[in-house]
């Protein structure tokens, strides 16, 4: 998975948040994010493996006729 970089205007964002945290959950928060970090494996996320083909039984004619017959029809709002 990709790594996500913020600032640290968005840290002290978060940190607000979280100081209130009482000293349990504080200690949680650090082992689960310790632990994030030792686990972090060395592989790259390969954009090419979200790519390829559409895989679907149906015809594109069933597909259109679902997609369809899927719609909702928004009701009218009576004016005053």
């Amino acid at each position: 998975m990709a790594s996500l970089s913020i600032s640290n205007k968005i840290l002290e964002k978060y940190f607000g948040y979280l100081k209130y945290l009482d000293n349990s959950a504080k200690k949680k928060l650090i082992v689960k994010l310790t632990e994030s970090i030792e686990t972090k494996s060395d592989e790259k996320f390969d954009i090419k493996s979200i790519f390829g083909t559409w895989e679907d039984d149906r015809t594109s004619d069933e597909i259109i006729s679902e997609i369809k017959s899927s719609r909702v029809e928004k009701p009218t709002i009576a004016k005053l």
